[in-house]
Protein backbone atom coordinates (compact mmCIF):
# COMPACT_ATOMS: atom_id res chain seq x y z
CA UNK A 1 0.00 0.00 0.00
CA UNK A 2 1.39 3.42 -0.89
CA UNK A 3 2.27 5.76 1.93
CA UNK A 4 -0.29 8.61 1.88
CA UNK A 5 2.05 11.08 3.57
CA UNK A 6 4.69 10.31 1.01
CA UNK A 7 2.99 11.00 -2.30
CA UNK A 8 1.11 13.66 -4.17
CA UNK A 9 -0.58 14.11 -7.50
CA UNK A 10 0.60 17.14 -9.41
CA UNK A 11 -0.15 18.56 -12.84
CA UNK A 12 2.97 17.99 -14.93
CA UNK A 13 4.19 20.19 -17.76
CA UNK A 14 2.44 19.21 -20.96
CA UNK A 15 1.14 16.00 -19.38
CA UNK A 16 -1.67 14.62 -17.31
CA UNK A 17 -1.73 14.84 -13.53
CA UNK A 18 0.48 12.08 -12.15
CA UNK A 19 0.90 10.52 -8.71
CA UNK A 20 4.51 10.87 -7.66
CA UNK A 21 6.91 10.66 -4.80
CA UNK A 22 10.16 12.56 -4.37
CA UNK A 23 13.29 10.42 -4.63
CA UNK A 24 15.27 10.36 -1.40
CA UNK A 25 12.50 11.93 0.70
CA UNK A 26 10.25 10.35 3.33
CA UNK A 27 7.64 12.51 5.05
CA UNK A 28 5.49 11.89 8.11
CA UNK A 29 2.36 9.83 7.57
CA UNK A 30 -1.16 10.91 8.55
CA UNK A 31 -1.45 10.21 12.28
CA UNK A 32 2.33 9.93 12.67
CA UNK A 33 3.98 12.28 15.16
CA UNK A 34 5.71 14.72 15.13
CA UNK A 35 3.96 16.25 12.12
CA UNK A 36 0.63 14.44 12.46
CA UNK A 37 -1.26 17.71 12.62
CA UNK A 38 0.59 19.15 9.61
CA UNK A 39 -0.89 18.98 6.13
CA UNK A 40 -0.98 15.53 4.55
CA UNK A 41 2.04 16.25 2.37
CA UNK A 42 3.95 19.23 3.72
CA UNK A 43 5.35 20.36 0.36
CA UNK A 44 5.77 23.90 -0.82
CA UNK A 45 2.45 24.95 -2.33
CA UNK A 46 2.01 23.83 -5.91
CA UNK A 47 -1.58 25.02 -6.20
CA UNK A 48 -2.98 28.14 -7.73
CA UNK A 49 -2.81 26.78 -11.27
CA UNK A 50 0.92 26.22 -11.10
CA UNK A 51 2.32 23.27 -12.97
CA UNK A 52 5.24 21.18 -11.77
CA UNK A 53 7.98 19.38 -13.65
CA UNK A 54 8.93 15.86 -12.63
CA UNK A 55 12.30 14.45 -13.63
CA UNK A 56 11.46 10.82 -12.94
CA UNK A 57 13.55 7.70 -13.36
CA UNK A 58 11.19 4.83 -12.51
CA UNK A 59 7.73 3.92 -11.32
CA UNK A 60 7.59 2.43 -7.83
CA UNK A 61 5.65 -0.70 -6.93
CA UNK A 62 2.54 1.42 -6.35
CA UNK A 63 2.67 3.04 -9.78
CA UNK A 64 3.90 6.41 -8.52
CA UNK A 65 6.61 8.10 -10.55
CA UNK A 66 9.79 8.40 -8.46
CA UNK A 67 11.93 11.41 -9.19
CA UNK A 68 12.65 15.02 -8.47
CA UNK A 69 9.72 17.43 -8.41
CA UNK A 70 10.46 20.98 -9.57
CA UNK A 71 8.08 23.88 -8.95
CA UNK A 72 7.93 27.63 -9.45
CA UNK A 73 9.22 29.52 -6.43
CA UNK A 74 6.25 30.51 -4.22
CA UNK A 75 7.16 34.20 -4.37
CA UNK A 76 7.93 34.26 -8.10
CA UNK A 77 6.33 37.06 -10.08
CA UNK A 78 5.85 34.71 -13.01
CA UNK A 79 2.34 33.22 -12.77
CA UNK A 80 1.89 31.18 -15.96
CA UNK A 81 2.60 27.55 -16.86
CA UNK A 82 5.79 28.44 -18.75
CA UNK A 83 7.46 29.90 -15.64
CA UNK A 84 10.82 28.31 -14.85
CA UNK A 85 10.61 25.52 -12.29
CA UNK A 86 13.68 26.05 -10.11
CA UNK A 87 12.51 24.89 -6.66
CA UNK A 88 13.54 21.32 -5.77
CA UNK A 89 10.48 20.40 -3.70
CA UNK A 90 12.05 17.40 -1.91
CA UNK A 91 15.16 19.33 -0.91
CA UNK A 92 12.94 22.16 0.34
CA UNK A 93 10.95 19.76 2.51
CA UNK A 94 14.13 18.39 4.07
CA UNK A 95 15.63 21.87 4.56
CA UNK A 96 12.50 23.05 6.38
CA UNK A 97 12.50 20.00 8.68
CA UNK A 98 9.33 18.61 7.11
CA UNK A 99 10.83 15.32 5.93
CA UNK A 100 13.75 12.98 6.31
CA UNK A 101 16.40 12.20 3.74
CA UNK A 102 15.42 8.60 2.93
CA UNK A 103 18.88 7.08 2.93
CA UNK A 104 17.58 3.57 2.17
CA UNK A 105 16.92 4.79 -1.38
CA UNK A 106 19.69 7.37 -1.60
CA UNK A 107 21.54 5.09 -4.02
CA UNK A 108 18.84 5.98 -6.57
CA UNK A 109 19.82 9.65 -6.37
CA UNK A 110 22.70 11.32 -8.15
CA UNK A 111 25.80 11.76 -6.00
CA UNK A 112 25.17 15.51 -5.94
CA UNK A 113 21.57 15.08 -4.75
CA UNK A 114 22.60 12.53 -2.09
CA UNK A 115 25.11 15.00 -0.69
CA UNK A 116 22.75 18.00 -0.89
CA UNK A 117 19.84 16.15 0.76
CA UNK A 118 22.04 14.66 3.51
CA UNK A 119 23.56 18.08 4.25
CA UNK A 120 20.12 19.74 4.25
CA UNK A 121 18.96 17.24 6.87
CA UNK A 122 22.03 17.86 9.02
CA UNK A 123 21.42 21.61 8.85
CA UNK A 124 17.71 21.23 9.67
CA UNK A 125 18.62 19.05 12.67
CA UNK A 126 21.18 21.61 13.87
CA UNK A 127 18.60 24.43 13.58
CA UNK A 128 15.96 22.24 15.23
CA UNK A 129 13.66 23.06 12.31
CA UNK A 130 10.25 21.43 11.96
CA UNK A 131 10.24 17.81 13.08
CA UNK A 132 13.69 18.23 14.64
CA UNK A 133 12.12 20.29 17.47
CA UNK A 134 10.94 16.94 18.83
CA UNK A 135 13.66 15.50 21.11
CA UNK A 136 13.16 11.99 19.65
CA UNK A 137 11.39 12.12 16.27
CA UNK A 138 10.40 8.75 14.86
CA UNK A 139 11.30 8.28 11.21
CA UNK A 140 8.37 7.33 8.96
CA UNK A 141 9.93 3.97 7.99
CA UNK A 142 10.28 3.07 11.69
CA UNK A 143 6.71 4.23 12.41
CA UNK A 144 5.34 2.11 9.53
CA UNK A 145 7.31 -0.92 10.71
CA UNK A 146 5.83 -0.60 14.22
CA UNK A 147 2.23 -0.55 12.98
Amino acid sequence: MPHPGDSETVQLEGQRAAPNTSAGVDASEPGHAPLASAPRRPRPRLGGGKVARLDWHKPDRYGRLVGKVWAVLPDARCQHAACPKTLDVGLTQISQGLAWHYKKYAHEQSEEDRERYAFAELEARARRAGLWRDPAPVAPWEWRRSR
